[in-house]
């Protein structure tokens, strides 16, 4: 059923009907032929290339196969094919071209290149320094006729550089690694005698202009930091700037260039705008110097002094700025209060004191009956040489008024305050002997005879001498059985603190009644013996006969009352036998 044989390039597909044909659908083909010749089917998709800029159709409408193995389906009349068709468009001198001269008869038309320096390799006489893109500078009119545009390089042309020649600047055509410096062309210029040799750097542009070489268009004033004003407007490049500009940086100060001029030999810094202006050297800036800008303002009495009272030569800073340096001689307290005289006096005048001083600065701070105003210096201080050393201690003033005689001690402060002398309340609790019970509602003047305070004794007998009922049987110290809150509350428990015990009748026994003598000085009580005849001799009947120990019969509930052994026991009866 086939209609006669396919092309020698489809040879390979007879047979296989489906690689072209869909059956029942005739515009299928077409796909079926992109999908084969790829680069066909992108043109055509993407409208690129001859193929992409003809009108839709179907591809049997140009190549029509079955025709026989040496058929060519893809023939077209060179004479009448239309270049606009394609990619790339004949202009100038391309037009009357052969096809040949671009189209290698090996190669398919689409593969033939579109870059200008593969068919021009041999005109390009910048040896490829300058890239494949010849198009950027030549046209197809003429080859050796160039449109670059220069002002889309790194470096436009402008003023006098618009009219010179390619070959004044790019040597043997080579245009790459052209120099953009302007010393690269006009190092004549700087080396000639009215240039700069060099001095200045390699920055033509700093001070020359594209317009014209000459004249300068450097503006000092607005091109530097450092404004040209006076003198300085009329100086040479040369007078400032002595070696070469870029290199060393030149300083903007007035001493670089003044320092011989300098009498203060730098003691005043490098700032001489400070005083001297540039219409003149020994102009002065002000009529007069402002010395309050100084660290050194003048106040008070100094501003109608004289600049050589203080400053005896050219080398200003060397005046002193301490007080004592000119004031010496004012000086009444002779050193002693040290150098710093601003302390107390003030520039105004030297005499007046009042204010500066402020007395709460220093080690004793002025309060009270203390204040100023209440007491005078001469009151603590002598004389105008004994400020510093004046003693702080209350003592030292107030001995005069120490009524204790010294016997209190120098610590005034501890009973006495500055608002007053008196003493407003004293803690006694401080003392060796603290107040309690009644000794706290009692007078001073109880305890205390004279304002000697010390003399007091602390023993309760020599305030309570009058008293002792017991006649000193029972010693001094009566905190053994009395206490501060009432003399008639006593407590002795004469079981615990004495080897005695009381027991029976002697304890309703007054002390007295055994303790009959006066007690030693120290000791509580006399001593006085342990057994019962010390106490009970006369009533004695026996004579010592049975002995001193009382006790083996008698007791001590009744002396008349004996005690008897009765088996185991004892029985008590009376000195007639009859048992009670």
């Amino acid at each position: 059923m086939s209609p006669g044989q396919v092309i020698q390039g489809h040879a390979k597909l007879e047979g296989e009907c489906k690689e072209c044909h869909v059956k029942f659908d005739r515009k299928a083909q077409s796909t079926l032929c992109a999908a084969c010749h790829k680069e066909v089917g992108a043109d055509v998709k993407n409208k690129t290339g001859y193929h992409g800029t003809l009108k839709p159709q179907a591809c049997n409408e140009c190549h029509t196969d079955h025709k026989g193995r040496n058929e060519k389906i893809a023939s077209f009349d060179k004479k009448k094919f239309d270049h606009k068709q394609t990619d790339f468009l004949l202009k100038g001198k391309h037009e009357p071209l052969a096809c040949e001269k671009c189209h290698e008869p090996t190669k398919k038309y689409r593969e033939a290149s579109q870059q200008c320096n593969d068919c021009h390799k041999k005109d390009d006489t910048h040896k490829g320094s300058l890239g494949p893109k010849c198009g950027d500078c030549h046209i197809e009119k003429n080859w050796k006729e160039a449109r670059f545009d220069h002002s889309k390089t790194k470096f436009a042309l402008e003023g006098k550089h618009v009219d010179v020649k390619c070959t004044d600047c790019h040597k043997l055509n080579k245009y790459k690694d052209t120099p953009k410096e302007c010393v690269a062309c006009h190092k004549k210029d700087d080396d000639s005698t009215k240039g700069h040799k060099g001095q200045y750097g390699q920055k033509c542009e700093s001070c020359h202009g594209v317009k014209a070489w000459k004249p300068s268009t450097f503006h000092h004033d607005t091109d530097t930091k450092y404004v040209l004003r006076g003198k300085h407007i009329t100086a040479t490049c040369a007078s400032c700037h002595k070696g070469p500009l870029y290199k060393e940086k030149l300083k903007q100060d007035c001493n670089s260039c003044h320092a011989k001029d300098d009498k203060h030999k730098e003691t005043l810094g490098k700032d001489c705008e400070s005083c001297h202006t540039e219409r003149s050297w020994k102009e002065p800036a002000r009529p007069k110097f402002d010395h309050d800008k100084s660290s050194f303002p003048l106040l008070g009495k100094h501003i109608d002094v004289k600049c050589d009272d203080c400053h005896k030569s050219a080398m200003f800073k060397e005046a002193p700025k301490d007080c004592y340096s000119c004031h010496k001689k004012d000086d009444k307290h002779k050193g002693t209060l040290g150098e710093k005289c601003e302390e107390c006096h003030g520039e105004r005048d030297w005499k007046t004191t009042t204010g500066r001083f402020e007395h709460d600065k220093t080690k004793f701070k002025l309060r009270n009956a203390h204040a100023e105003g209440v007491l005078k210096c001469v009151s603590c201080h002598k004389d105008l040489t004994s400020y510093r050393k004046t003693a702080t201690e209350c003592y030292s003033c107030h001995k005069k008024d120490d009524k204790h005689e010294g016997q209190a001690g120098k610590e005034c402060g501890s009973c006495h305050t500055d608002k007053n002398w008196k003493v407003e309340k004293f803690d006694h609790g401080l003392t060796k002997f603290p107040l309690t019970g009644r000794h706290i509602t009692a007078t001073c003047k109880s305890c205390h005879e004279t304002t000697r305070y010390k003399d007091a004794p602390k023993e309760c007998y020599a305030c309570h001498k009058k008293e002792d009922k017991h006649k000193l049987k029972l010693g001094e110290r009566c905190e053994n059985c009395h206490n501060a809150r009432s003399w008639k509350l006593w407590d002795f428990n004469h079981d615990k603190r004495t080897k005695y015990v009381l027991d029976g009748a002697h304890r309703k026994v007054a002390c007295e009644s055994c303790h009959k003598d006066e007690a030693p000085k120290g000791k509580d009580a006399a001593p006085v013996g342990s057994n019962c005849n010390s106490c009970h001799q006369r009533e004695d009947v026996h004579d010592g006969q049975f002995g001193v120990r009382c006790e083996q019969c008698h007791v001590s509930e009744n002396w008349k009352l004996l005690q008897s052994r009765a088996g185991n026991g004892f029985q008590l009866q009376n000195r007639q036998g009859v048992t009670p």
